[in-house]
């Protein structure tokens, strides 16, 4: 198959050919007309005349190939331009393929860029956020006393009365206690951290304020920080559930807190132990808790391993044993376990007096408990003596000896047998000394607990304060003590 060179110069030599007959044919027509013209006898020119015609034929023929020849060589000329467009064409679009790509990866390292910068403007506005925070809470920590001191503040007493902190003790507990108990809580390596402690304060604060709304965001941005800075199962991580579990509480929201306190203990069983102090204050926590939502037999055991953690660690006659003493006899007596709350109650009533002394607070709050107990079960006796033990220790404390003019009306009731018991059934004096000595003895915990005579509603009513375990499904109000929220 030929070529389109080989075709162009074979229409070359074709058109130079065709002229060269056109001129031969013309020529010879011109030759033909001459004669024709030279001769006078028509009859001897029709051979002429023929050849003329097929001379004017032939260059008709020979007029219409060179046409086509020329048609041909402009239409190679043609397809030349446009294959020469079409290559410069093409180079123009490798061109514009390479500038593409190379846009390309100029948008992809932009966006890169791009990505990065906007990593670096989030972290660093987390750590401006945490700087806030950190600021905020060192604010805190110029202004408040540390938590060890013997007063505590009334915005927290609404909330504290009833669930204080672990490492913070009553007024009357001696520094030699306490000491050893922050030993204690220290024991496997683990302290909570002073911002920790704080951050519980400002969070207590705001509780008792009812600004739910600022505390848990707080506790939610501090427990995210933990868990960035130090990974999810650090002891600090639990600590901050703890709190969160106890701002959830006071909103009623027990499922959230059972769930943020179950993953604590599981981080501080972890992370500290099975015997941990750290672990006995979250079960604590726990059985609080479930006593809240009235399910006492899940709290018990919870108490009661607590309770032995307690005992291992710290000893069987310290005061914070006899403190989880007094919370297990009080899920015990919901339940109506009296023999054991009786057996509680009076451990936890020996501890508090030969560690703490007689006049203690703690030891007149456990013989209040236990006076309800012994009125539960109708043993009106020891209730009775219970009750005059204490409203005696509190007169002599605030007035002096109770003898002479001096003397109270509750200290004249005679005492020698069943003539007393029987003369105050007939008059019915049993009932109203019952009601007096009830009303006496909740005066005199509200005094020993510091809160002032007048003050008979709480300054929150979205922080009602109940006294006890006991009463949160039992209507009868009942002067108690009750159990402790610790971190």
């Amino acid at each position: 198959m030929l070529s389109g060179e080989e075709i162009l110069c074979s229409t070359q030599q074709v058109i130079a050919g065709l002229e060269a007959l056109r001129g031969e044919n013309r020529s010879l027509l011109e030759s033909l007309q001459e004669a024709l013209e030279s001769r006078a006898v028509p009859e001897s020119s029709s051979v002429e005349q023929e050849k003329t015609s097929i001379i004017h034929q032939s260059l008709e023929r020979i007029e219409l190939g060179l046409s086509e020849a020329q048609v041909m060589m402009a239409l190679s000329a043609h397809l030349g331009s446009l294959e020469a467009e079409k290559q410069k064409l093409r180079a123009q679009v490798r061109r514009l393929c390479q500038e593409n790509q190379w846009l390309r990866d100029e948008l992809a390292g932009a966006q890169q860029r791009l990505q990065d910068t906007e990593q670096e403007v989030v972290t660093l506005e987390e750590q401006n956020r945490h700087l806030q925070f950190m600021s905020s809470i060192r604010k805190y920590d110029q202004d408040e006393p540390p938590l060890d001191d013997k007063d505590t503040s009334s915005n927290k007493e609404s909330l504290d009365d009833l669930f204080p902190a672990e490492d913070e003790e009553q007024s009357s507990m001696s520094q030699p206690h306490h000491s050893s108990a922050a030993a204690a809580a220290q024991q496997g390596g683990y302290e909570i951290p002073a911002r920790l402690r704080t951050l519980h304060n400002l969070v207590i604060q705001y509780a008792s304020q009812g600004r739910y709304e600022v505390a848990v965001p707080l506790c939610k941005q501090a427990l995210e920080d933990l868990e960035k800075s130090s990974g999810h199962t650090h002891p600090d991580v639990a600590t901050m559930l703890n709190i969160l579990a106890l701002v959830y509480r006071d909103q009623n929201k027990y499922k959230e807190a059972a769930n943020l306190l179950n993953d604590a203990l599981a981080i501080r069983e972890k992370t500290l132990g099975m015997d941990h102090p750290a672990v006995a204050a979250t079960l604590n926590n726990l059985a609080v808790l479930y006593g809240k939502r009235g399910k006492y037999k899940e709290a018990e055991p919870l108490c009661k391993r607590a309770l032995e953690i307690r005992e291992k660690v710290l000893g069987t006659d310290h005061p914070d044993v006899a403190k989880q003493l007094n919370n297990l006899a009080l899920l015990c007596q919901n339940q109506g376990k009296y023999q054991e709350v009786e057996q509680y109650y009076e451990r936890a009533l020996h501890i508090y007096q030969s560690k703490l002394g007689p006049d203690d607070a703690n030891v007149a709050k456990t013989k209040n408990n236990l006076a309800s107990c012994y009125l539960k079960q109708g043993k009106y006796r020891q209730a009775e003596a219970l009750y005059k033990d204490i409203l005696t220790r509190a007169h002599e404390k605030e007035f002096g000896s109770v003898e002479g003019d001096g003397r109270p009306s509750w200290s004249g009731v005679v005492e020698d047998g069943g003539s007393t018991q029987d003369g105050l059934k007939r008059s019915g004096s049993f009932t109203k000394l019952r009601e007096s000595i009830r009303r006496s003895s909740e005066k005199l915990v509200r005094k020993l607990k510091g809160v002032g005579m007048e003050e008979t509603t709480p300054r929150n009513a979205g922080m009602k304060r109940a006294n006890s375990l006991n009463v949160l499904n039992v209507g009868v109000r009942e002067s108690q003590d009750g159990s402790e929220w610790c971190l």
